[in-house]
C-alpha cells in the first residue's frame, strides 16, 4: 500500500523545512518530493517521531503493549526500555516477558540487558543475573545496550564481576548506561574510560558539564517524581551532538497528559533552536543506540509524526512502519491478552508487627536519637537527618508517628519470603492521617509504605498482599487499592483505565490524607532505593548511600 502525507517537513541536518510529499510504500519512506509552498500543502509539520531514551516501562504501572498504547498519543515511537524493575522481581523470565509483550504491537521497543540484578547486597531481591547470563542477553537483537550500572563504585573499583559484563558489551559492539549520581572530577574520567556513555541522574549543571566534556552523553530526565530538566536544558545549546530526552520512571496519569513532546515544548519556550530540539528528541538515541527507527530519510523504516505547531507539538497522527498507530488524540493499537507472571510468597501481616521499640536494640537505656529519612520534592536524592526522639511521640516502650512535625513510620516489607520488617521514620510527605503502600520499591520491589499509625499502615500493606502487588491508600473508613498482578509491577488492564484508577488514588492521597506531593506514590517507591544517596531503607535496615553501608 502507498501512501502520501504532505506537510513542512523536518531536514534536521540541513535545519531547515521544506514544503513537501512524503510517499510511503509499505514499512518505508520511499521519496520525499519538495513542493511549493500552497493550497497543496496543508499547515501542518511532519517531524522524526519522538524517543524515551531511558524508561522503565514497569513505572507506567502498564505493560509494554499498554504503554505503547498511550505513548503513541503523544507522538512516541519508540523506547530505550530498561527492564531491570521486573528482572529484580522475576529474573530472565522478566526481561523475556517484556519483550514478547512489546512484539505484540506495532511500537518500537529497544530493551537491554539489566546490569545490576540484584541492584545491591544490602536488600532482598526476587532474583538474580550473573555475568553468563548477560551476556547471552547482549548477544541477541532484541538487546541493544547494557542497562545503567548502577554499581558505580563497583566500576570505579574495578570489580571484577562488574567488569565483565562491561566488558560483554565491548565485545558485541553494544553501549553502557551510567548511574552515576552526584559524580564529579577525576572519578567521572575514571567511570567514562571504564566503558560507561551515558549519565541520566545529574542533579546540577555543573555535575552534567563534568561528564559532557568526559566524553559522555547526558540524558535531560523530567519524570513523574525526578525532575531534572530545568536544571540541565542550557546545556542542548552548546552540546547538541550529546543531550538526549528521557522519563526514566513515568506514572500512566502523567503519561495521559504528555511525553517527550511536553520537554519540546518546553524547550522551545526557553528559546533553545528548535533543531537542536528534535535532534536530542528523536536523532541522538537513534544513533547512540544503533536503532532501527526512522529518521525522516527516503528508505528509512516509515516513522514520523505530523504536529500541528512547533510550540505546543500537539501531535495530529503518529506513524510507525507507515502505520498510523495515533490519531488526533486517539490511539488505534489495540489492547492485547496478557498471561500474568509474578514471584510474591508472604502471609497477611498484624498490627504488632510494625510497632518500633524504643530500646530496639536490646541495650540497656533507651535510644535518645533516631535516623529520618526526608524525602525532596522532584529528587530521588534524600537527606540524612539524625532527631532527638523528643521530635516523635513516645512512650515507655515504642516511638509513634508525628504528623504535627510531619515526621511518620516508612517500613519496608519482604515480599519473597517472611521476615522482620524493617523499620524508620520519614518527613515531607505531608500526609496527617492513614497510610500508603506500594510494591512498586526500587530496585528489589519488597513493600514499602509510610503512615501515622501501626493499624492503618498494617492495613494498607494487607491489602497489597491480598492482590499479590499493587498500590494502596487508608484513611479512616476509606480503602483504595490499585492490584498489579504481573509482578507485583504493572497491571494487567487497559492502560486508561489504569491511569484512571491511579487518578483516583493519587487524589485520595493528597485530598484525604493531606500529601503534599506532586506525586506521592512515585516519590514512596524510591525511599528503598539504595544506589541513589543519602538515607534509605531496605527490607534489610537503614543504607547509608553515602559509605554504601547498612547503618
Amino acid at each position: 500500500m502507498t501512501q502520501k502525507i504532505t506537510g513542512k517537513v523536518a531536514d534536521i541536518s540541513n535545519k531547515r523545512f521544506v514544503a513537501a510529499e512524503i510517499t510511503v510504500s509499505g514499512a518505508v519512506i520511499t521519496g520525499i518530493r519538495e513542493i511549493l509552498p500552497g493550497p497543496d500543502c496543508p499547515d501542518q509539520f511532519i517531524i522524526p517521531g519522538f524517543i524515551d531514551s531511558h524508561v522503565h516501562i514497569e513505572s507506567s504501572m502498564l505493560v509494554p503493549s499498554e504503554f505503547a498504547r498511550l505513548a503513541v498519543v503523544q507522538g512516541t515511537v519508540a523506547t530505550v526500555s530498561d527492564p531491570h524493575e521486573i528482572a529484580n522481581v522475576c529474573g530472565r523470565e522478566g526481561v523475556e516477558f517484556m519483550i514478547a509483550n512489546g512484539k505484540t504491537v506495532p511500537f518500537k521497543f529497544f530493551f537491554g540487558a539489566p546490569s545490576c540484578v540484584p541492584a545491591t547486597r544490602f536488600e532482598t531481591a526476587g532474583a538474580a543475573l550473573d555475568a553468563r547470563e548477560i551476556e547471552q542477553l547482549l548477544s541477541r537483537d532484541e538487546i541493544k545496550y547494557l542497562s545503567e550500572m548502577m554499581n558505580f563504585p563497583g566500576v570505579l573499583q574495578q570489580d571484577e564481576t562488574v567488569m565483565k559484563k562491561i566488558a560483554a558489551a565491548k565485545k558485541h559492539g553494544k553501549p553502557v548506561d551510567g548511574h552515576a549520581p552526584g559524580m564529579r572530577g577525576e572519578d567521572v574520567i575514571n567511570y567514562t574510560a571504564a566503558g560507561i556513555s551515558t549519565d541520566h541522574e545529574c542533579f546540577s549543571r555543573e555535575e552534567a558539564l563534568d561528564k559532557l566534556q568526559a566524553g559522555m552523553k547526558i540524558l535531560i530526565r523530567e519524570g513523574s517524581a525526578a525532575k531534572n530538566f530545568e536544571a540541565l536544558i542550557g546545556l542542548l545549546q552548546d552540546y547538541p551532538d550529546q543531550i538526549m530526552f528521557c522519563s526514566d520512571d513515568k506514572h500512566p496519569d502523567s503519561l495521559l497528559t504528555g511525553h517527550i513532546n511536553q520537554l519540546c515544548a518546553r524547550a522551545v519556550k526557553k528559546g533553545i533552536d528548535i533543531f537542536k530540539i528534535l535532534q536530542a528528541a528523536c536523532i541522538n538515541p537513534v544513533q547512540h543506540y544503533q536503532l532501527e527507527v526512522g529518521q525522516l530519510q527516503p528508505g528509512d523504516p516509515a516513522d514520523f509524526i505530523v504536529v500541528k505547531d512547533l510550540v505546543n507539538f500537539e501531535v495530529l497522527q503518529t506513524y510507525i512502519n507507515g502505520e498510523m498507530v495515533a490519531h488526533h488524540g486517539q490511539t488505534k493499537i489495540t489492547s492485547q491478552k496478557i498471561k500474568p507472571i509474578n514471584n510474591f510468597s508472604i502471609q497477611q501481616r498484624t498490627v504488632s508487627d510494625f510497632s518500633y521499640s524504643i530500646n530496639k536494640w536490646g541495650e540497656e537505656e533507651n535510644i535518645e536519637q533516631v535516623y529520618v529519612i526526608e524525602a525532596l520534592e522532584g529528587q530521588l536524592i534524600t537527606h540524612k537527618l539524625v532527631l532527638p526522639v523528643t521530635d516523635l511521640i513516645t512512650d515507655e516502650k515504642y516511638l509513634y508517628s508525628n504528623p504535627e512535625k510531619d515526621i511518620v513510620k516508612i517500613v519496608v516489607v519482604n515480599r519473597y519470603h517472611d521476615a522482620p520488617i524493617a523499620k524508620s521514620f520519614i518527613r515531607n510527605f505531608g500526609i496527617q492521617k492513614g497510610a500508603i503502600a506500594s510494591s512498586v520499591a526500587h530496585d528489589s520491589h519488597n513493600i514499602v509504605a509510610i503512615g501515622v499509625d501501626d493499624e492503618s499502615i498494617c492495613k494498607a500493606v494487607n491489602l497489597i498482599i491480598a492482590k499479590k502487588g499493587g498500590i494502596s491508600a487508608v484513611g479512616g473508613d476509606q480503602e483504595m487499592v490499585l492490584g498489579l498482578p504481573v509482578a507485583g509491577l504493572m497491571s494487567d488492564q487497559d492502560g486508561y483505565s489504569v491511569a484512571d484508577a491511579y487518578t483516583a488514588i493519587d487524589r485520595m492521597v493528597k485530598a484525604k490524607l493531606g500529601s503534599t506531593l506532586a506525586a506521592p506514590f512515585m516519590t514512596l517507591s524510591f525511599m528503598a532505593l539504595l544506589v541513589i544517596p543519602h538515607l534509605k531503607l531496605s527490607d534489610m535496615g537503614l543504607f547509608d548511600g553515602d559509605h554504601f553501608k547498612l547503618i
